[in-house]
């Protein structure tokens, strides 16, 4: 990639992560958290068992910390106090903003509509590239947060004209139960539902949530426990699980893998991933591979070259995906979604901008095929 591409792809993100503070700036003048709900009461966790001597063990994800009386889990915003597990992000979130749906990034649902995005502080990984390290490695007492109850959110999302609500950002499972009561209200009130995940989640918690969720957003960050293990904290397999999960209980889902330069951008790991997709999942899911650009601990590595983005493009494609998608690339023709069957151009886009789509009641209005997706 030119020199001249680099400065580009840096001065986009700055402008994204920009847009994101002052918007966020603004819905915190209206919703400030007060210091009567700073001491209002946490609310007790889903998902945990009691053991003796006042410990606790989560099942809310792989890791299933033990957390001794007075301490936090993993994820550092779930305390142990006197024998009770407790959630201390619910209705707390330190993030909300108003986003394009591509953002998520989400191709295939709703194109061109308005997201209301909410965060909670905190992450059961450790990833070392992480783009939003500031809130996701932090925990609630470091974060400046919101007051807003989930009556609040989708309240807000109303009077946005927002027909989606989002946790995102940060790791969903984190704040597991204000999304749970969110998703709840917000699909009796006619909205949509959507979550961004590292997919770390148990699947007992994972399948309830479900219930109430139109569409996830997956991220599959490489395809080897070694890059899993020593980049993210995490591991492969869960990951794997929970995708067959969503796939098993037939919500709507898209995959993302950003490529980082040397540490995942293994040409024959990718192959083994697009396969992997193909038979376990089905090659009508749609794959981004996103572009890395240096962030937290890995400053020293350079942008994912978009040669390297489309060796992998082709990969995906001859490997049997149809929908295979470059991501933080603005103007390349991978960012456009183009119909399988008789390959014309369907949804035009320019970054998360949509100039044209020819998508009707979800079929190609060229030739009647059928594109999966959320289209109403």
């Amino acid at each position: 990639m030119s020199k001249k591409s680099a400065v580009i792809l840096v001065a986009l993100l700055a402008l994204s992560f920009l847009i994101v503070l002052f918007g966020t700036a603004k819905i915190r003048r209206k919703f400030p958290e007060s210091g009567a709900f700073a001491r209002k009461a946490p609310v007790e966790a889903k998902y945990y068992d009691k053991l003796d001597k006042n410990r606790v063990k989560c099942r809310l994800c792989f890791r299933e910390c033990v957390v001794n009386e007075g301490e936090r889990g993993f994820c550092r915003n779930r305390e142990n106090r006197e024998g009770k597990y407790y959630t201390l992000t619910y209705a707390r979130p330190c993030a909300v903003h108003v986003d394009p749906i591509e953002k998520k990034p989400l191709f295939h649902m709703l194109a061109g509509s308005g997201v209301l995005s909410l965060a909670g502080a905190g992450c059961n990984f450790r990833c070392k590239y992480c783009n939003n390290w500031q809130i996701s490695q932090n925990n609630i007492d470091d974060t400046t947060n919101y007051s807003l109850s989930p009556e609040d959110v989708v309240n807000l999302a109303l009077k946005l004209h927002c027909p989606v609500v989002s946790f995102t950002y940060t790791e969903p499972t984190v704040s597991y139960e204000y999304m749970h009561d969110v998703f709840k209200l917000a699909k009796g009130k006619g909205l949509k539902t959507i979550f961004h995940t590292n997919g770390a989640m148990n699947q007992e918690a994972l399948s309830e949530l479900l219930d109430y969720t139109d569409a996830v957003v997956v991220d599959l960050k490489g395809f080897s426990n070694d890059f899993y293990g020593t980049i993210c904290s995490g591991r492969l397999g869960p990951v794997l699980q929970a995708l067959k999960a969503i796939r098993e209980k037939k919500v709507y889902f898209e995959i993302i893998n950003l490529i980082v330069p040397s540490l995942n951008d293994d040409m024959q790991k990718i192959e083994g991933m697009c396969r992997w997709i193909v038979n376990n999942l089905s090659p009508d899911i749609p794959l981004h591979f996103n572009r890395f650009s240096p962030a937290y601990k890995l400053t020293n590595l350079p942008p994912t070259p978009t040669e390297t983005l489309e060796k992998a493009y082709d990969i995906a494609v001859k490997s049997g995906l149809k929908f295979v998608y470059m991501g933080n690339c603005p103007s390349h023709r991978a960012n456009s979604t183009f119909c399988p069957s008789c390959g014309k151009m369907l949804v035009k886009r320019v970054h998360f901008k949509v100039d044209e789509n020819n998508i009707e009641n979800g079929r190609c209005k060229f030739c009647g095929q059928k594109i999966p997706g959320v289209w109403r």
